[in-house]
């Protein structure tokens, strides 16, 4: 339902969807949008052309581009988020006041329900957030990453950090152990994660298992973890499982596996290969070797599932470009990918304290640019050949975007 009107002579549109609340305001020469989750809580935003995306966690990055395809993106402070958050809430207040006052020429009455959900929205203040972002804190460990087509999915935490935790360009796991949770702790953790994001399940599209390496749990202690998942959601209605799984370590699957976990709702698994070059596999400290990627692909595909690959841009320098990009492309080539598949080309973001980057100081090894990282995926992008079943989905991923 769609109410248009005019509020002191500047045009406003008030969007009530079935997974959130939208209203936008012509100002000034100017568009102002935000949008809300059916608990009230802010989702994104627009305003003096700065787009605003928040996080169940309380995080809010804004982006808004210079030109010339530069985006630019910003984290915001509690100051600045605060400033974002408390006018927003506030417009929706001195609508419904003005609604009241009859001071609002709308096309059509809006019904009591949508009254109902901007009322909500008023009332959620600054101190309902602050105790949002507490409660995030007891639901979920930190969410490190996920893939960009997973960003509104619903996390479900059934294992804690990273089963082998070596790899020198991540840091997202660095600070705690691998963790399984038992049966009783996934029950209370779901639990948890459906009353924390209440009415706003509406905006999540899919469940996604975390953490870093979720499908290494063994198949005796994951099938009944998702038996659980099932009896507390509607897998199918809300699009199905995906997953991290990172191909080299861990109780190996197989095709016969991948079919069962196939019946119970998995539809699609994430590898992070990231070359197709062992040495330099060796230098990122990842575990087992290229054709560990292949052979998971391979059994993966068998068992009915598709696959997210995922390609560190950048990755060993100047050293390792030219490898870099003839064994990844050599590799993805015999994995035979089709129209249900992702490639994904992530570029290596350093700093100081990163193992990676200490690491590549000691071998001398030359950074990439930005233009040639970008480079390097057209290229390894160029060489690649598939079947008649159609191409693969081929997009960058960009860790600096992620919120959760």
């Amino acid at each position: 339902m769609v109410i248009n009107g005019k509020w002191n002579k500047n045009h406003f549109t008030i969007s009530f969807k079935s997974n959130c609340t939208t209203f936008s305001l012509e100002e000034n020469a100017s568009t102002y949008v935000c949008s809300f989750d059916k608990t009230g809580r802010f989702w994104t935003g627009l305003t003096n052309g700065i787009s605003y995306r928040r996080g169940l966690n309380g995080n809010i990055v804004a982006k808004w581009s210079s030109g010339k395809e530069i985006l630019h993106r910003k984290w915001l402070n509690e100051n600045e988020t605060k400033e974002l958050l408390i006018p927003a809430h506030q417009k929706i207040r001195n609508l419904l006041q003005e609604i009241d006052n009859n001071h609002i020429d709308i096309n059509s009455s809006i019904p009591y329900s949508g009254i109902e959900e901007l009322q909500m929205i008023s009332a959620f203040g600054w101190e309902k957030y602050i105790q949002e972002i507490f409660q995030y804190s007891q639901v979920y460990c930190p969410v490190g990453i996920l893939p960009p087509d997973q960003y509104n999915a619903i996390v479900l935490q059934i294992t804690e950090g990273c089963s082998f935790n070596t790899c020198t360009f991540c840091t997202f796991y660095k600070d705690r152990p691998f963790k399984i949770k038992n049966p009783k702790e996934l029950e209370d953790h779901i639990y948890s994660v459906l009353s924390f994001i209440g009415d706003g399940m509406s905006l999540r599209r899919t469940i996604f298992l975390g953490d870093a390496n979720a499908l290494v749990v063994p198949m005796k202690h994951l099938i009944p973890m998702l038996e659980t998942i099932h009896q507390k959601l509607d897998v199918e209605k809300l699009g199905g499982i995906f997953a991290f799984l990172d191909g080299f370590s861990g109780e190996k699957k197989n095709h016969n596996d991948y079919q069962m976990l196939n019946k119970l709702g998995l539809k699609r698994i994430y590898i992070g290969m990231e070359s197709g070059n062992n040495e330099l596999l060796d230098l990122l400290k990842k575990p087992g070797n290229a054709q560990d990627v292949a052979a998971a692909v391979q059994d993966t595909k068998a068992g009915g599932l598709s696959v997210g690959i995922i390609i560190l841009l950048g990755a060993g320098g100047k050293q390792f470009a030219h490898a870099h990009i003839q064994d990844t492309v050599k590799l993805i080539n015999q994995m035979n990918l089709d129209a249900d598949d992702l490639i994904y080309f992530s570029e290596l973001i350093e700093n100081e304290g990163m193992e990676y980057t200490q690491a590549a100081y000691q071998a001398n090894l030359e950074p990439l640019t930005p233009e040639e990282r970008e480079a390097q995926g057209r290229q390894i992008e160029a060489g690649l050949v598939f079947t008649d079943k159609g191409t693969p989905h081929i997009s960058r991923y960009d860790i600096r975007d992620f919120i959760y």
